[in-house]
Protein backbone atom coordinates (compact mmCIF):
# COMPACT_ATOMS: atom_id res chain seq x y z
CA UNK A 1 0.00 0.00 0.00
CA UNK A 2 2.98 2.21 0.39
CA UNK A 3 2.69 2.53 -3.80
CA UNK A 4 0.53 5.00 -4.49
CA UNK A 5 0.31 3.36 -8.55
CA UNK A 6 -0.80 0.21 -6.82
CA UNK A 7 -3.44 2.38 -4.40
CA UNK A 8 -5.11 3.65 -7.32
CA UNK A 9 -5.21 0.64 -9.57
CA UNK A 10 -7.31 -1.05 -6.83
CA UNK A 11 -9.29 2.30 -6.43
CA UNK A 12 -9.40 2.97 -10.48
CA UNK A 13 -10.47 -0.70 -11.26
CA UNK A 14 -13.35 -1.10 -8.32
CA UNK A 15 -15.36 1.97 -9.81
CA UNK A 16 -14.60 0.66 -13.24
CA UNK A 17 -16.33 -2.47 -12.20
CA UNK A 18 -19.04 -0.82 -10.40
CA UNK A 19 -19.83 1.80 -12.55
CA UNK A 20 -19.78 -1.32 -16.17
CA UNK A 21 -21.86 -3.32 -13.86
CA UNK A 22 -24.54 -0.63 -13.05
CA UNK A 23 -24.75 0.59 -16.84
CA UNK A 24 -24.75 -2.43 -18.21
CA UNK A 25 -27.53 -3.97 -15.90
CA UNK A 26 -29.54 -0.89 -16.93
CA UNK A 27 -29.45 -1.95 -20.47
CA UNK A 28 -29.16 -5.70 -19.84
CA UNK A 29 -32.03 -5.85 -18.03
CA UNK A 30 -34.81 -4.31 -20.61
CA UNK A 31 -33.16 -5.77 -23.47
CA UNK A 32 -33.58 -9.51 -21.86
CA UNK A 33 -36.97 -8.51 -21.25
CA UNK A 34 -37.78 -7.23 -24.94
CA UNK A 35 -35.69 -10.37 -26.42
CA UNK A 36 -37.96 -12.70 -24.31
CA UNK A 37 -41.77 -11.12 -24.87
CA UNK A 38 -41.86 -9.30 -27.91
CA UNK A 39 -42.08 -10.30 -31.64
CA UNK A 40 -41.52 -8.47 -34.13
CA UNK A 41 -38.83 -6.57 -36.91
CA UNK A 42 -37.11 -4.30 -33.68
CA UNK A 43 -36.76 -7.33 -31.46
CA UNK A 44 -35.71 -9.26 -34.47
CA UNK A 45 -32.93 -7.13 -35.66
CA UNK A 46 -31.31 -6.41 -31.94
CA UNK A 47 -31.54 -10.17 -31.27
CA UNK A 48 -30.02 -10.29 -34.71
CA UNK A 49 -27.17 -7.44 -33.73
CA UNK A 50 -25.99 -8.58 -30.10
CA UNK A 51 -25.83 -12.26 -32.18
CA UNK A 52 -23.45 -10.88 -34.62
CA UNK A 53 -21.64 -9.47 -31.80
CA UNK A 54 -20.97 -12.04 -29.72
CA UNK A 55 -19.68 -14.07 -33.00
CA UNK A 56 -16.52 -11.34 -33.57
CA UNK A 57 -13.86 -12.28 -30.86
CA UNK A 58 -12.80 -9.54 -28.66
CA UNK A 59 -9.21 -9.87 -29.95
CA UNK A 60 -10.71 -8.00 -32.92
CA UNK A 61 -12.14 -5.23 -31.53
CA UNK A 62 -9.06 -3.94 -29.95
CA UNK A 63 -7.54 -1.82 -32.75
CA UNK A 64 -10.65 -0.16 -33.68
CA UNK A 65 -11.72 0.32 -30.46
CA UNK A 66 -8.03 2.10 -29.79
CA UNK A 67 -8.71 4.29 -33.03
CA UNK A 68 -12.27 5.29 -31.84
CA UNK A 69 -11.34 6.44 -28.21
CA UNK A 70 -7.96 8.12 -29.70
CA UNK A 71 -10.24 10.06 -32.16
CA UNK A 72 -12.82 10.90 -29.69
CA UNK A 73 -10.50 12.27 -26.95
CA UNK A 74 -11.55 9.51 -24.09
CA UNK A 75 -8.08 7.54 -24.64
CA UNK A 76 -6.66 6.38 -21.00
CA UNK A 77 -10.20 8.09 -19.42
CA UNK A 78 -12.88 6.12 -17.68
CA UNK A 79 -15.47 7.05 -20.58
CA UNK A 80 -13.08 5.33 -23.21
CA UNK A 81 -12.83 1.95 -20.71
CA UNK A 82 -16.31 1.78 -19.40
CA UNK A 83 -17.85 2.14 -22.88
CA UNK A 84 -16.43 -1.39 -24.35
CA UNK A 85 -16.58 -3.52 -21.13
CA UNK A 86 -20.71 -1.90 -21.32
CA UNK A 87 -20.68 -3.00 -25.06
CA UNK A 88 -19.56 -6.61 -24.47
CA UNK A 89 -21.70 -7.12 -21.14
CA UNK A 90 -24.99 -5.99 -23.54
CA UNK A 91 -23.98 -8.49 -26.19
CA UNK A 92 -23.40 -11.36 -23.56
CA UNK A 93 -26.12 -10.73 -20.29
CA UNK A 94 -28.94 -9.50 -22.77
CA UNK A 95 -28.92 -13.53 -23.74
CA UNK A 96 -28.98 -14.64 -19.99
CA UNK A 97 -31.36 -11.98 -18.93
CA UNK A 98 -34.10 -13.39 -21.85
CA UNK A 99 -33.30 -16.79 -20.70
CA UNK A 100 -34.34 -15.91 -16.70
CA UNK A 101 -37.51 -13.62 -18.20
CA UNK A 102 -38.30 -17.07 -20.40
CA UNK A 103 -38.66 -18.92 -17.40
CA UNK A 104 -40.70 -16.15 -15.26
CA UNK A 105 -44.55 -17.44 -16.17
CA UNK A 106 -46.20 -13.81 -18.02
CA UNK A 107 -49.41 -14.82 -17.07
CA UNK A 108 -49.31 -12.26 -13.77
CA UNK A 109 -48.34 -9.63 -16.46
CA UNK A 110 -51.11 -10.31 -18.72
CA UNK A 111 -53.40 -10.19 -15.41
CA UNK A 112 -51.83 -6.20 -14.16
CA UNK A 113 -52.29 -5.20 -18.52
CA UNK A 114 -55.84 -6.11 -17.44
CA UNK A 115 -55.54 -4.40 -14.34
CA UNK A 116 -54.52 -0.85 -16.20
CA UNK A 117 -50.74 -1.11 -16.27
CA UNK A 118 -49.18 -0.15 -19.08
CA UNK A 119 -46.47 -2.28 -20.51
CA UNK A 120 -44.10 -0.55 -18.80
CA UNK A 121 -45.90 -0.71 -15.49
CA UNK A 122 -46.43 -4.31 -15.71
CA UNK A 123 -42.27 -4.80 -16.33
CA UNK A 124 -41.66 -2.73 -13.22
CA UNK A 125 -44.21 -4.24 -10.91
CA UNK A 126 -44.35 -7.84 -12.02
CA UNK A 127 -41.53 -8.89 -13.86
CA UNK A 128 -39.13 -7.26 -12.29
CA UNK A 129 -39.11 -8.10 -8.56
CA UNK A 130 -39.31 -11.80 -9.94
CA UNK A 131 -36.19 -11.17 -11.65
CA UNK A 132 -34.09 -9.91 -8.84
CA UNK A 133 -31.96 -13.34 -8.24
CA UNK A 134 -31.60 -13.62 -11.65
CA UNK A 135 -30.21 -9.88 -11.80
CA UNK A 136 -28.33 -10.25 -8.79
CA UNK A 137 -26.29 -13.15 -10.51
CA UNK A 138 -26.17 -11.18 -13.47
CA UNK A 139 -24.23 -8.14 -11.28
CA UNK A 140 -21.71 -10.32 -9.39
CA UNK A 141 -20.65 -11.99 -12.97
CA UNK A 142 -20.43 -8.65 -14.66
CA UNK A 143 -18.58 -6.97 -11.65
CA UNK A 144 -16.21 -10.22 -11.52
CA UNK A 145 -15.39 -10.33 -15.28
CA UNK A 146 -14.85 -6.41 -15.41
CA UNK A 147 -12.79 -6.83 -12.42
CA UNK A 148 -10.80 -9.68 -13.92
CA UNK A 149 -10.51 -7.89 -17.74
CA UNK A 150 -6.70 -7.74 -19.36
CA UNK A 151 -7.00 -7.09 -22.62
CA UNK A 152 -8.98 -3.58 -23.44
CA UNK A 153 -7.60 -2.01 -20.09
CA UNK A 154 -4.29 -2.93 -21.31
CA UNK A 155 -5.29 -1.40 -24.71
CA UNK A 156 -7.29 1.95 -23.62
CA UNK A 157 -5.14 2.98 -20.25
CA UNK A 158 -2.24 4.46 -19.47
CA UNK A 159 -1.33 6.28 -16.48
CA UNK A 160 -3.72 7.83 -15.24
CA UNK A 161 -6.51 5.34 -15.35
CA UNK A 162 -4.43 2.30 -13.90
CA UNK A 163 -5.76 -0.86 -13.58
CA UNK A 164 -5.09 -3.65 -10.90
CA UNK A 165 -4.79 -6.31 -13.68
CA UNK A 166 -2.53 -4.27 -16.04
CA UNK A 167 -0.32 -3.04 -12.72
CA UNK A 168 -0.02 -6.19 -12.11
CA UNK A 169 1.28 -7.84 -15.98
CA UNK A 170 3.94 -4.79 -15.25
CA UNK A 171 5.74 -6.78 -12.33
CA UNK A 172 7.08 -9.21 -15.39
CA UNK A 173 9.97 -6.90 -17.75
CA UNK A 174 12.88 -7.71 -19.09
CA UNK A 175 14.91 -7.34 -15.65
CA UNK A 176 12.94 -10.39 -14.25
CA UNK A 177 9.72 -11.02 -12.68
CA UNK A 178 8.84 -9.67 -9.20
CA UNK A 179 7.66 -12.43 -7.69
CA UNK A 180 6.99 -10.61 -3.99
CA UNK A 181 5.17 -7.79 -5.13
CA UNK A 182 3.07 -9.73 -7.88
CA UNK A 183 1.92 -12.49 -5.30
CA UNK A 184 1.05 -9.91 -2.60
CA UNK A 185 -1.02 -7.62 -5.67
CA UNK A 186 -2.64 -10.96 -6.78
CA UNK A 187 -3.52 -11.81 -2.98
CA UNK A 188 -5.04 -8.25 -2.15
CA UNK A 189 -6.80 -8.52 -5.75
CA UNK A 190 -8.72 -11.38 -4.96
CA UNK A 191 -10.11 -9.98 -1.24
CA UNK A 192 -12.88 -8.03 -3.16
CA UNK A 193 -13.87 -10.89 -5.39
CA UNK A 194 -14.40 -13.49 -2.79
CA UNK A 195 -16.23 -11.00 -0.51
CA UNK A 196 -18.44 -9.88 -3.65
CA UNK A 197 -18.95 -14.07 -4.14
CA UNK A 198 -19.40 -15.01 -0.46
CA UNK A 199 -22.24 -12.65 0.03
CA UNK A 200 -24.03 -12.95 -3.16
CA UNK A 201 -23.84 -16.10 -3.60
CA UNK A 202 -27.16 -17.24 -2.53
CA UNK A 203 -28.34 -14.94 -5.02
CA UNK A 204 -25.88 -16.10 -7.77
CA UNK A 205 -27.28 -20.10 -7.04
CA UNK A 206 -31.28 -18.90 -6.78
CA UNK A 207 -30.59 -16.76 -10.14
CA UNK A 208 -28.72 -19.74 -12.36
CA UNK A 209 -31.99 -21.78 -10.94
CA UNK A 210 -34.43 -20.06 -12.60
Amino acid sequence: FSDERLVKAFINSGVIATLATFFSLLVTVSSGYMLSRFRGPIASTWFGVIYAMRCVPYITWVLPLYFVVQSYGVYDTYVGLLLPHIAVHICFFSWLMKGFFDGIDPSMEHAALIDGCTRWGAFYRVALPSAVPAISALAVLCWLFTWNEFLFAQILTGRNTPVITVVMSQFVSEMGLQWNLMSATAILALVPAFVLTLFGQKYVIQGLKI
